[in-house]
């Protein structure tokens, strides 16, 4: 009974199927519409002109086919049909016709089976290409497109190697089964061809696809077909792909191009509107912005060039280019930076450049710290969107940093020095010093140099090492008291009396001159600041303090007798310690005057003694 069953159901299978698989295999328009068209190619009577026009008629249904596709690009990947109801089906009926040894209709199932197999990976193939064009670039695309269709093409040469069905076609007979299979059989070939065609026109039309799919995420797919659809455009495209664009691209270029010059002016009213009117930032606001306005007008440019590239590689970047672009952008962002910064400091400067508390050397060696470092982030950033192994460069650093402090020990000696200056205290800018047989005023203190300005007008550049192993003298360390110090000779024949009355009026004078320090002389030390280090030295002499006031008679020299003038004037300047040394000479002078003393100079006196003349 239960036998009986079982063979009354494959014959009922048999009967089902064959009516099933005995008609028609079950093609998509588009397949069936090209295997009408490469059958129309292939017949032995088609002229040149024909194939010509039906190639034409080719490319058209492909565009529109990829154009369909790519609007539809999400429910054709989900919706894939992978014939899989048809090809077990088919599997089975073969099997069935195989033990019924009906060879005619094992073939003819066996032809339809292979072609709902190739089908099927076309469907796959199709599929993972689509989603393949989320890929960054479209040369990794295109290595998709290669892998795929390799696969494919391979999975369909495996099926179809050692299948030679003419003997089949050649048969004259009236058997349906023998028709069907025959029918099957040329289906199967053209289905072959109309593959290899696919496969071509997937890598012609390759950037398209990529190009659509960009399109398709900006939700302007439409529009681009839309306006790919025009005749007029359809006529001009061909002439344009010569040059890797289309209508659509030149418009999204131009496009672009607009709306990056007119954001720029939207940024710069936005920024003068509102950028301004920052209460913390009024200050600095507009020397920025002008500052900064001439990089970012050719930011602007580089930004509109990188765009029409990316544009024209179909809305993906080479790793050369995309390179090249980053290093720009890291290069005007180190830029922007240190424009900023400078600015900034450039306003503090002119606000706090007649404060005595602040050391313009030690501001300007600080503005040069910091844009070394700015400048050493800029070259690292730099380096590393050009590819370069950061971590491998600091490892090269440290292992090499003996052999680099070797090679620039000077280098490294004249930057400890600027810190030795700086913190120190030992002179500052502008200050008159002597060093090493050198004399002048300091013009800067650099991070490996210090400039002097000389008294005849030379600059001269003193490595900063050289200040940690020289004498230095600072004249301008002194805020009161500029030494006057002479000898006054009298000739010989002057009175003590009249000396000695010139001694005291001339350290009377001294002491009653406005611009002479004495030890009556008031002066309110220098405060120091709450962080400073006290020390245990005399603030006078830290200070530059000296009032010493002395006037004796000092010595008997050769040709005079020698008065010592020693005193200080309270103003530390030449030109006021000049004009106050030339009052108190001419004050001197009259108080010899007075008291009727004259100067001496160097002389020579012959005496001669008188001699007893004896005569015989």
């Amino acid at each position: 009974m239960k036998s009986d069953f079982i063979k009354l159901f494959l014959f009922l299978s048999l009967l089902f199927t064959s009516s099933l698989f005995g008609g028609e295999i079950k093609f998509s328009p588009f397949i069936k519409e090209q295997m009408s068209l490469v059958a129309a190619m292939n017949d032995a009577n088609a002229s040149h002109e024909k194939i010509k026009e039906i190639l034409a008629k080719q490319d058209i249904l492909y565009a529109q086919a990829i154009d369909q596709v790519m609007i539809n690009r999400s429910e054709y990947i989900n919706q894939v049909n992978n014939y899989e109801s048809e090809i077990f089906a088919l599997k089975k009926v073969i099997s069935i016709n195989r033990r019924a040894n009906n060879k005619y209709a094992v073939l003819r199932d066996e032809v339809a089976l292979k072609s709902y197999l190739i089908l099927r990976s076309q469907q796959k193939m199709m599929k993972n290409l689509l989603l393949s064009l989320d890929v960054p670039t479209i040369d990794d695309y295109e290595k998709k497109l290669t892998h795929y269709t390799k696969e494919h093409l391979q999975f369909v040469n495996k099926l179809v190697q050692k299948d030679d069905y003419h003997d089949v076609l050649a048969l004259n007979t009236q058997s349906r089964i023998i028709k069907m299979a025959q029918k099957n059989i040329r289906e199967f070939y053209l289905l072959k061809d109309v593959n290899n065609d696919m496969v071509g026109y997937l890598f012609k039309y390759e950037s398209k696809m990529y190009r659509l799919n960009k399109y398709a995420k900006y939700h302007l797919i439409s529009l681009a077909v839309k306006i790919n659809s025009f005749q007029f455009v359809q006529m001009i495209n061909p002439v344009l792909e010569e040059y890797g664009l289309d209508v659509m691209k030149l418009f999204f270029i131009f496009t672009l191009i607009l709306l990056i010059y007119f954001f720029r002016k939207i940024v710069y009213v936005w920024l003068e509107r509102y950028f301004l009117k920052i209460d913390f930032l009024k200050a600095y606001s507009e020397d920025i912005l002008f500052t900064l306005r001439k990089p970012i007008e050719i930011l602007v440019i580089i930004i509109n060039i990188n765009m029409v590239i990316y544009v024209y590689n179909d809305f993906s970047s080479d790793e050369a280019t995309s390179k090249i672009f980053n290093i720009i952008y890291g290069f005007f962002f180190t830029l922007f930076i240190y424009k900023i910064i400078n600015t900034v400091a450039a306003v503090k400067l002119a606000n706090v450049k007649n404060d005595d508390n602040v050391q313009n050397d030690l501001i300007n060696v600080g503005i040069k710290i910091v844009n070394f470092v700015i400048i050493m982030i800029g070259v690292l950033i730099v380096l590393y969107f050009a590819g370069v192994n950061l971590t491998a460069v600091l490892s090269g650093l440290g292992i090499g940093g003996f052999a680099v402090a070797f090679a620039a020990k000077d280098t490294i000696s004249n930057f400890f020095g600027t810190l030795s200056i700086l913190f120190s205290d030992v002179f500052s800018q502008g200050d008159w010093i002597e060093i090493d047989g050198h004399q002048g005023v300091v013009v800067e203190i650099g991070l490996r140099v210090t400039t002097i300005r000389t008294f005849d007008n030379a600059l001269i550049a003193i490595p900063n090492g050289t200040f940690a192993s020289k004498d230095v003298k600072n004249w301008n360390k002194r805020v009161l008291g500029r030494r006057i110090k002479m000898y006054i000779g009298v000739k010989y024949d002057s009175k003590s009396e009249d000396i000695q009355n010139a001694v005291n009026e001339i350290r009377q004078m001294l002491r009653e001159h406005p611009e002479i320090a004495t030890k009556e002389t008031e002066y309110t030390h220098k405060r120091r600041r709450r962080n400073h280090i006290a020390k245990l030295v005399s603030k006078d002499d830290l200070e530059g303090v000296k009032k010493n006031l002395f006037v004796h008679l000092d010595a008997f020299s050769d040709s005079s007798i020698n008065i010592l003038i020693y005193c200080f004037t309270k103003s530390t300047q030449w030109s006021e310690w000049l004009a106050v040394k030339e009052d108190v000479m001419h004050k001197i002078m009259r108080i010899l005057e007075k008291n009727s003393l004259e100067f001496a100079f160097p002389s020579l006196s012959l005496y001669h003694e008188n001699q007893l003349e004896i005569r015989e």
